[in-house]
């Protein structure tokens, strides 16, 4: 199918295969619905699926009946093994669908695993980019999320218009997993960032500044973060904050986790020094060995207060 005729489908009415209806695939497809269309999507949890559903996904049975026939496959999967096993299984991706179909993955995973998949799909004929996103629950709830994509030229172009539903900014990135490596670096630096906010916060309570004031200071000074202004980890400043719901998440602890375990991961693989990324990374697993893996990454301000 030539590029232009790809471009409009996508603009009019495409058919979307998506494998990963989570929280953040479940809200990125009621987009793609609400733009007109038509998405096929699998998941493994009964409780995914009929939440799609209830937004206007069709739901299948498997990864075929998913990606066939469709004009663009995306997935949104947990961890490369979850990513390889989707594309490369014999029941897979790459099984089932047609050569002509663009295939986007919007999985954060890690640089190995990304690098493999735009090999397998390469030698088999398929156009594939990484395409992880930044912004989270609400993000994707809201439309607004970040795309980071990395692939050959008129793919990226291609996957665009598809992504455009989904997202306030679309950053191609370079070539394959250049996506991922924007990801990877991005997340490390968003969790430092939560780690020092925390840090902050609490010592300027102990000091006798009054929250709101504290916050206001930070927020238009050099203090000023995304994770200070989304996040904050004290209760009653920010409306977006899971501190304000007993660190119910809105990205949790154990995703924090393994984000910033990928980014140890790569810098090891570069003899890149994370002096403080491996820190912030023991503190996350702190959180989790004290049974706390499925609260917001935000509740790291309880290993700083000592209040857990």
């Amino acid at each position: 199918m030539a590029e232009g005729t790809h471009e409009q489908r996508s603009l009019d009415m495409a058919t979307i295969g998506w494998i990963g209806l989570g929280n953040m695939g479940g809200p990125m497809t009621a987009n793609l619905v609400k733009a007109g269309h038509t998405v096929r999507g699998f998941d493994l949890s009964a409780d995914a699926v009929a939440a799609a559903e209830a937004e206007g996904v069709t739901a299948v049975p498997g990864i075929a009946e998913a990606v066939r026939g469709a004009d663009v496959v995306f997935t949104m999967l947990p961890k490369g093994d979850h990513a390889r096993a989707v594309y490369l299984g014999d029941d897979g991706v790459l099984a089932h669908v047609e050569t002509s179909t663009l295939l986007v993955d919007s999985s954060t995973i890690d640089i190995e695993s990304a690098a493999a998949l735009h090999e397998a799909a390469a030698d088999k004929g398929f156009r594939f980019v990484d395409a992880p996103v930044s912004g989270g629950i609400s993000g994707a709830k809201a439309g607004t999320l970040t795309f980071m994509i990395g692939g050959e030229e008129g793919a990226v172009k291609d996957a665009t218009a598809f992504i455009e539903p989904m997202a306030r900014n679309i950053i191609p990135t370079g070539g394959a997993t250049t996506g991922q490596a924007a990801k990877i670096c991005n997340n490390l630096m968003l969790f430092i960032n939560l780690a020092s906010t925390a840090e902050g916060a609490v010592l300027a309570d102990r000091l006798g500044l009054d929250k709101q004031v504290f916050w206001d200071i930070a927020s238009v000074s050099s203090g000023d973060s995304w994770a200070l202004r989304t996040w904050y980890p004290v209760p009653g400043v920010v409306d977006t904050a899971a501190s304000n719901n007993d660190f119910t998440p809105t990205f949790t602890t154990e995703l924090a986790n393994k984000d910033i375990g990928l980014a140890i991961a790569a810098a090891r693989s570069t003899d890149t020094p994370l002096e403080i990324g491996e820190h912030v990374q023991q503190l996350f697993q702190r959180l989790i060995d004290q049974g706390e893996g499925g609260k917001d990454c935000s509740m790291i301000i309880k290993l700083v207060d000592g209040t857990l």
